[in-house]
C-alpha cells in the first residue's frame, strides 16, 4: 500500500515548505484558515499536465471566491515552472520538488511502467486540505478531463 493510500479523510496533511517558480519559499501553514487544493502532476508541458494546469488556471477565481488556493506540484525544476507558467499564462502558484520528498510524502512518487521500463515518477493525484489543515478529499488516479470540475464541486460541498 501507498502512502498515498494511506492518507485518508480526517488525518492531517503533510506540512512541507517548497520553492516556487520565482525561488520563494512556500509553505502549507501559510494557507491555514483556508482550502487548499494541493495536486501533483508528472511533467511540464506535457499534454495532460497542460490540459489540467489551464484548467485550474481558468478556474482560479472561482475556487477563490470559496476560500480556496491551487498549488500545483511536479519535480521539475523552478525554471521550467517559469516557462510552464509563462507560455501558457498559468495564474496559481507552481512548486518545485526537485528531491521529491513532498511527492514521496503524499504517495505521490511511485514505479511506473512505460515501453516495458519501469522507473520511479509523479503520479497524478490531488488533495483538497481543509482549513484546519487536514485532508479533506483525496483523489488517488486522476483523471485529467473533468477533474477539475470534481475538485470545485468538491469545495463547493465542503465548504458549504
Amino acid at each position: 500500500m501507498s502512502k498515498a493510500d494511506k492518507l485518508r479523510a480526517g488525518e492531517k496533511a503533510p506540512d512541507f515548505c517548497l520553492p516556487d517558480k520565482d525561488g520563494n519559499k512556500v509553505c502549507l501553514k501559510e494557507y491555514a484558515g483556508k482550502w487548499v487544493v494541493l495536486y501533483f502532476y508528472p511533467r511540464d508541458n506535457t499534454p495532460g499536465c497542460t490540459i489540467e494546469a489551464k484548467g485550474f488556471t481558468d478556474a482560479r477565481k472561482e475556487f477563490e471566491k470559496h476560500n480556496a488556493y491551487i498549488l500545483g506540484v511536479s519535480n521539475d525544476s523552478k525554471e521550467s515552472h517559469c516557462k510552464f507558467a509563462d507560455k501558457h499564462g498559468l495564474s496559481f502558484t507552481l512548486l518545485s520538488d526537485e528531491e521529491n520528498e513532498v511527492l514521496d510524502r503524499y504517495g505521490a512518487w511511485k514505479p511506473k511502467k512505460m515501453a516495458g521500463k519501469e522507473f520511479m515518477g509523479s503520479i497524478r493525484s490531488t488533495f483538497l486540505i481543509d482549513p484546519e489543515g487536514k485532508i479533506a478529499r483525496t483523489w488517488p488516479k486522476v483523471q485529467v478531463h473533468g477533474h477539475v470540475k470534481e475538485v470545485l464541486d468538491a469545495v463547493k460541498e465542503l465548504e458549504g
